[in-house]
């Protein structure tokens, strides 16, 4: 099926299932410990063997020689896997970083053996008795350091935006923002381990992993072992969490498939934790100068945002993509740079770009807004616009950026901010209000999906999307049920399997609208075999109750299949509605911070989010999504640092008892308002995802309520108290 023309009424709109809020029908399985994940596949790989990884211990340089001989003699080890026999290894297509090091090491904790026994203690213990050597070789892990090395020259278009004269308009400026913002590396910190159990049959391999995009797994596994892409399966019905962490193969899952073929027998391998943070992939550090001209009436009239990031490949944290979009302004400059690191490889972390983008943009509106005496919420009002700002001639499909700031402020009592920093308390405590913008992109992409209409009138739904927490589940349940017309409890989806239509996948916040479609898609296919079967037809078709009706005819739906099942399938594609409508989804946080005027200790007490963001398909998913990245929102803004040894060129905090995250104790009461939306343009559901665009302004949100709360202003994340001690109002 094809979309593109915006949707008109269609079955979805009834709304009898779609737009309800409903319990996740996983939710018995992962709360008694039913639901399998990657390593608890123990059914489908009998006699598994467990593989123990080794990690390089230089950040760049050589592997002179591994002595193998007293771990190979080792109690049940029975094979080692090294660079040196394994073969010729290739990347995959989406993560640069090769999955085994050998001779070259590219960064700390590449991998640079895999010990394979029987049990994992063995495997373990066999690993300790390695003995690699090294010649290691000078590194860059400074980005301050390698970004003042960068050349200059004329800026990359792939990389750069320029409307207008920039230079001159922030010249003429009446008031003007010059200031420079960081923000740390970070890590996903999933709770799932990166997992893989890998199995041959021949030449045919399985893979249960914990993956967020399997089709993208299926091309990037075929392409690093060099084998045909229709000799792939790969399994991955449940993963405990990815943030980006996850979105195609990384070493875990090479080195199962490497080792199960050399044992010719199942392997399991996970990652230690510490290798969780520097073998696998992170979110990168940024620096970034940010400038802003305005009238004293408050018109933005020069936006400038330079961003500098490092990475092991050349791929950058593409921190400017919020301010292309968010404000209207007539001369505007944009610029990545991304400089060479040997730290390991930094890649997509939940809202990519958006995320460290609106950390900086979001205090420099507010500081602007203090240079002109103007409330923050009214300047981002003043500064709307309805189009896009670097292309005037592509309207927003929908934008409700003011009616979110709006309804935040009145519904958080906004008017109880005091105008100047530092001046409310409450006994020992300081007590500031802050608010940020949010934005975040809403693609779609291709989706396809099998639903099947058993004798009995359930239905199954099969599609490779997955499920990573977010309850995809649910929603694609919600939709079959809709299109279908008969009761939740009679359908049955099952997902993560590249034997099924291939899925949109998770990430890039087009999960949700994405797969939805393409079922919609097959349910179509379907309704019209069901009518075809039933001798119906008209424009007035309705399913509904487990019954068809048309032109007054009404037939039990299980008729249909009398003679045996039916399925329809599908793939929703897409035209040129996304070259025509700028399609964002958008919000507004609001944020009360208190701070101990002696220890400097940060406590956030209130924090609401307002979204517009499409049709909302499950309004209790939707609000755990949205209150799960204002968390992780308000790690990345008070805790959150990946700290890199520049000596030794690694992560130092590389568990999660030293890279910290918020705890229940650290996160306050969280509401969530979701205005009624829907967009046309979106596809047929009229719905837009919503699991990233609640991390986006929390951050700065954060940090603009510590200024109000303290005056001190903070431009160095995390905003930990030792940043703010020495600067307390006496």
């Amino acid at each position: 099926m094809k979309f593109d023309t915006p949707a008109i009424r269609n079955p979805i709109d009834r709304l009898k299932v779609v737009g309800k809020a409903t319990t996740r029908i996983d939710g018995p399985r992962k709360t008694t410990g039913t639901a399998p994940y990657a390593y608890e596949q123990h059914d489908a790989a009998k006699g598994a063997a467990y593989g123990y990884v080794l990690g390089a211990s230089i950040a760049k340089g050589r592997i002179a020689g591994i002595d193998l001989t007293v771990a190979r003699a080792a109690p049940g080890v029975l094979a080692i896997i090294t660079a040196e026999d394994a073969g010729r290894l290739d990347v995959g297509g989406f993560y640069v970083a090769r999955a085994l090091a050998g001779p070259e090491v590219a960064h700390y904790h590449q991998a640079v053996a895999l010990v394979v026994a029987e049990t994992f203690e063995q495997a373990r213990a066999a690993a300790a008795l390695l003995r690699p050597r090294y010649t290691a070789t000078e590194g860059a892990f400074d980005l301050h350091v390698e970004k003042d090395k960068l050349p200059t020259v004329k800026p990359d278009p792939k990389l750069s935006s320029s409307v207008g004269d920039f230079d001159g308009a922030f010249a003429q400026a009446e008031i003007t923002v010059d200031a420079t913002y960081t923000t740390p590396d970070q890590s996903h910190a999933m709770l799932e381990p990166h997992a893989t159990i890998a199995m041959w049959n021949g030449d045919k391999l399985t893979l249960h992993t914990a993956i967020q995009l399997v089709s993208w797994g299926v091309r990037d596994i075929a392409k690093i072992l060099g084998i045909p892409k229709k000799n792939v399966r790969i399994v991955a019905p449940y993963i405990g969490g990815g943030f980006g962490g996850k979105g195609s193969i990384l070493s875990d899952a090479v080195l199962a498939a490497l080792a199960a073929r050399r044992i010719g027998r199942p392997v399991k391998v996970t990652l230690q934790r510490p290798l969780m943070f520097n073998n696998t992939t992170h979110r990168a550090a940024t620096i970034q100068r940010i400038r802003l001209g305005a009238t004293r009436a408050g018109k933005l009239t020069a936006i400038g945002h330079e961003s500098w990031s490092g990475n092991l490949g050349d791929r950058p944290e593409t921190s400017t993509a919020p301010t292309r979009l968010l404000y209207a302004g007539a001369n505007r400059m944009t610029r990545l740079q991304v400089a060479h690191l040997d730290l390991p490889e930094a890649s997509a972390m939940r809202a990519p770009g958006e995320m460290p983008g609106m950390m900086a943009l979001e205090i420099a509106m507010d500081e602007l807004a203090e240079k002109l005496g103007m409330d923050p919420v009214a300047l981002r009002v003043l500064n709307d616009t309805q189009v896009d700002p670097e292309s005037p001639d592509k309207p927003y499909s929908q934008r409700q950026l003011v009616a979110c700031l709006e309804r935040g402020a009145e519904h958080f009592g906004w008017n109880l901010r005091s105008v100047k920093p530092a001046s409310r308390r409450e006994g020992r405590w300081l007590i500031g209000l802050g608010t940020a913008s949010a934005i975040r992109g809403a693609p779609v992409v291709k989706s396809a999906a099998r639903v099947r209409l058993s004798k009995s009138g359930n239905l199954t739904v099969e599609t490779d999307m997955t499920d990573i927490g977010t309850g995809t589940y649910t929603i694609l349940a919600q939709t079959a049920a809709e299109m279908l017309g008969v009761e939740l409890s009679k359908v049955t989806v099952l997902l993560g399997d590249s034997r099924f239509p291939q899925g949109a996948g998770s990430g890039g916040q087009f999960g949700a609208a994405s797969s939805t479609a393409g079922v919609y898609a097959a349910c179509v296919k379907l309704r019209e075999q069901v009518a075809a079967r039933l001798g119906l037809s008209g424009v007035d078709i309705e399913f509904a109750n487990g019954r068809v009706r048309a032109g007054g005819n009404s037939r039990p739906l299980t008729d249909a299949v009398a003679a045996g099942e039916l399925v329809g399938e599908d793939a929703m594609e897409y035209g040129d509605l996304s070259k025509k409508y700028a399609q964002q989804t958008f919000g507004a946080h609001f944020v009360e911070v208190a701070v101990d005027a002696d220890t400097g200790e940060i406590r956030i007490r209130r924090m609401l989010a307002v979204c517009a963001a499409g049709r909302i398909l499950n309004p209790m998913a939707a609000r755990s999504q949205i209150i799960g990245s204002m968390t992780m929102g308000a790690g990345a803004a008070l805790m959150e640092d990946l700290v890199v040894d520049k000596r030794a060129g690694f992560f130092v905090n590389h568990d999660l008892a030293g890279y910290e995250v918020p705890v229940h104790a650290d996160i306050p009461h969280q509401e969530v308002i979701f205005l009624d939306e829907v967009d046309a343009t979106a596809g047929p559901l009229k719905a837009k995802g919503v699991g990233e665009l609640g991390i986006t302004g929390v951050p700065a949100a954060i940090s603009n309520a510590l200024y109000n709360a303290t005056g001190v202003r903070v431009r160095d994340y995390p905003i930990t108290l030792d940043k703010l001690l020495m600067q307390l109002p006496a």
